[in-house]
């Protein structure tokens, strides 16, 4: 009964009692201590480990913080929030930190604005279905509809449509760039959150090639006409596609009316400039900004705007010192363009 039993038990505990001894102290050996605010930036970040940051995960991001005074603003899932909280605990001064969404540049890869040369039957995969003939669209600039964007994301903020199109949740999306690094027709693009202007085409075939191939009544046609109209030279062609460039641009929305195959979508709800005159101090500050030149009045006067060439850009709200002009939403429609 020893022998068989009672022995073999004795020798596997006493064994594993010595490796036990052992292992404990071997790791206080080999103990290496671990800064505390590496812990504590770990559980302000979100946790998403998407990678946005370019470090390996949500841990590596706060060991680089600490160890090597990494920038504390390379989480776009944080936010602002996240990046003051951090910069609090290493008592560093925050920056103007840009927040950015998603943005699909292009009109087709739905149900029906999409012309298909032949039925994809391959992998469930963009990169897969680009590989065979540059994909089944005619457009070899389109979305080819295999949804790597929306298995990609991480935040459920981008779905399908009723007629097929993958749409971005503006509420939802933090900006991380993973659906940027999947897409192989490289049509999703990281803008500034503020901006609502946005050129949905990402063709650079001829505009007549664009137009028979697309499939999508909107698409550029590189006439340029916004670029020539832009006060702000915001907007360039580059191989007959018009191109925005965000760090310029004013959100103003005036290539939004001068595109004449309404490419350039404006997702903002757009009014008419209104002056108090109780408050307006005919400064003129309004009237040298106003793109349209619809904003007149004497100097140390009381201003008035002409509603009817009024865009409702809000650039002169933007600039009055003694916020004495207003939006009226009530009284004109939104100057979206699709």
């Amino acid at each position: 009964m020893f022998d068989t039993i009672i022995f073999p038990a004795f020798l596997i505990g006493g064994i594993g009692f010595v490796f036990g001894y052992i292992l404990a102290y071997v790791a206080k050996i080999f103990y290496v201590e671990v800064n505390p605010k590496i812990e504590q930036i770990k559980e302000i970040l979100p946790g998403a480990n998407c990678g946005a940051c370019g470090f390996p995960g949500c841990s590596g991001y706060a060991e680089s913080i600490v160890e090597k005074d990494c920038a504390i603003d390379l989480c776009p899932p944080g936010g602002v929030d996240i990046m003051n909280k951090i910069a609090e605990l290493m008592g560093k001064t925050t920056t103007n930190l840009v927040e950015k969404i998603a943005v699909i540049n292009c009109n087709s890869g739905g149900y029906s604005n999409t012309n298909i040369k032949y039925e994809y039957f391959g992998i469930k995969s963009c990169k897969a279905a680009t590989l065979i003939s540059e994909g089944p669209n005619q457009c070899r600039f389109g979305c080819v509809s295999q949804n790597d964007c929306i298995a990609a994301c991480k935040f459920g903020a981008i779905s399908l449509d009723y007629d097929g199109m993958r749409s971005i949740d503006k509420n939802k999306c933090n900006g991380c760039s993973a659906c940027t690094n999947v897409c192989p027709r490289n049509l999703i693009y990281l803008v500034p959150k503020r901006n609502s202007v946005y050129i949905l085409c990402s063709s650079k075939e001829k505009g007549v090639t664009t137009k028979k191939n697309c499939g999508s009544k909107y698409s550029c046609i590189g006439c340029g006409l916004c670029s020539k109209k832009c006060p702000f030279d915001a907007i360039s062609l580059e191989n007959n596609l018009a191109k925005i460039d965000y760090n310029k641009c004013e959100n103003c929305g005036l290539c939004v009316i001068h595109c004449p195959t309404k490419v350039i979508f404006d997702t903002k709800k757009r009014g008419k400039a209104v002056i108090d005159a109780h408050l307006c101090i005919g400064c003129t500050i309004c009237t040298k900004k106003c793109i349209t030149k619809c904003i007149s009045g004497e100097l140390k006067k009381a201003h008035e705007v002409d509603r009817d060439n009024c865009i409702g850009c809000e650039l002169c709200v933007e600039k009055c010192p003694k916020n004495a002009i207003g939006i009226d939403h009530y009284t004109n429609p939104s100057l979206k363009s699709g």
